[in-house]
């Protein structure tokens, strides 16, 4: 498989991604962190994570997809380098020695902080792996913005600074990258110059996620579409979309979807593996004990015994049918409204998985009516200017996933 085949596997949700939980410890207490159960003892260790890495590459047959992501996640992944550098070098090793198909069609995947991005064991590592490596660091925005949730845990002081120093040196070694921005209750009134700010900072992609739970706010969807809409001028009055790309604007969605022919499940919950520190696996990191709330974990195996096919299979049954409710199916907006399936257990009534949570319901319907406005304003300048054409030729992409 050629790199650009590889990357289009990536890209497009077809590759196996594999999570290693490595600690579950974090410098900062991100107030919107779904993570509830963060800690300093739980540390991988070598041996467990070599043992997984064998039952996945002997068993190949049941992998088949085309490329791997080698997915590292915390708490923050880079508070265990030592471990993630081994564990890295053996992953290439066996897949080299076992003549693997994913040998050469495989990244190794970080979301970080960006803290310790500047360490020289991080700089090392990342030499040594920069032509298989995926690096996003999340910044929130502005100063404001961002340390208004992304604070130390033992000082409730704000990161922002110990962050953005080190988005130049990750520019420079990821030019293309993009950065994940999480909007909650309070960060609302700062989306339009958050966005802004990033791409002032030189981060052309910025991809944008409203949290599942339940803590939307009466009025929050108004202000939320306001924000938007603000956004778009800036974006469009200021030519930004010429070089620069945001989630919260795209054309497919607001659609209505016919739940026959467009059926799939928005989540990859069972079609990931991920593996925590004692060895057990799970079908996503959210069904994890540190992930949840209120529910017991879901463990479909280990590293001893393998996957347990008969607890993973509900979840390859899921589909957007078997989970949605009726006014869901028949929502005139309905494409690109998300879900997160370790969220749906989590806040169902009863232990199933099969319960979609509509918490966002109102936060995508806003988001549908301002995007609706962003294109339509957007056309009408390239029709009258005659760009329409060459912006389609050219246009950027967003290449990160929202989940």
């Amino acid at each position: 498989m050629s790199l650009k085949d590889s990357l289009e596997t990536w890209q497009n949700g077809s590759a196996r991604i594999i999570t290693f939980i490595v600690t579950k410890d974090c410098q900062l207490a991100c107030k919107y962190c779904y993570l509830v159960g963060k800690n300093s003892k739980e540390r991988m260790s070598f041996e467990i994570a070599r043992q997984a890495v064998d039952y996945i590459l002997e068993h190949e047959q049941e992998m088949p997809e085309g490329s791997v992501v080698w997915d590292f996640i915390g708490g923050e992944p880079f508070l265990e380098i030592d471990l993630i550098d081994q564990l890295c070098d053996y992953i290439k090793k066996q897949m080299y020695i076992k003549n693997h198909h994913w040998f050469n069609s495989y990244r190794f995947s970080f979301s970080t902080n960006g803290i310790n991005y500047g360490s020289e064991k991080v700089q090392d590592f990342i030499s040594k792996n920069k032509n298989h490596l995926s690096i996003g660091i999340t910044i929130d925005g502005t100063e404001i913005k961002h340390d208004l949730n992304r604070v130390y845990r033992d000082s409730e002081k704000g990161s922002y600074k110990d962050v953005v120093k080190n988005i130049p040196l990750w520019l420079r070694e990821f030019p293309m990258a993009g950065t994940k921005v999480t909007i909650s209750s309070a960060d609302i009134p700062y989306i339009k110059e958050s966005v802004l700010h990033l791409y002032s900072l030189g981060i052309h992609e910025v991809n944008i996620n409203c949290v599942f739970e339940s803590t939307w706010k009466e009025g929050d969807d108004d202000l939320y579409e306001d924000q938007l809409i603000q956004l778009a001028d800036a974006i469009i009055n200021q030519d930004l979309y010429l070089e620069n790309v945001c989630s919260f604007f795209s054309e497919h969605i607001g659609k209505p979807l016919n739940p026959i022919l467009d059926n799939n499940n928005w989540c990859g919950a069972g079609k990931m593996l991920s593996i925590d520190a004692v060895g057990n696996f799970y079908p996503c990191t959210r069904f994890a004990a540190y992930s949840l709330r209120s529910k017991k974990p879901i463990i479909i195996g280990n590293v001893w015994k393998g996957i347990d096919k008969n607890k993973l299979r509900p979840f390859l049954t899921l589909d957007r049918i078997s989970q949605s409710p009726q006014k869901c199916l028949d929502c005139e907006v309905a494409s690109g409204c998300a879900w997160c399936q370790g969220e749906n257990y989590d806040a169902a009534e009863t232990e199933t998985i099969f319960q979609r949570s509509t918490a966002i319901c109102k936060m995508h319907k806003a988001r549908v009516r301002a995007n609706n406005y962003y294109w339509n304003k957007l056309y009408r300048k390239l029709e009258i200017s005659g760009n329409k054409e060459l912006f389609e030729q050219n246009r950027p992409k967003i290449t990160i996933s929202n989940c």
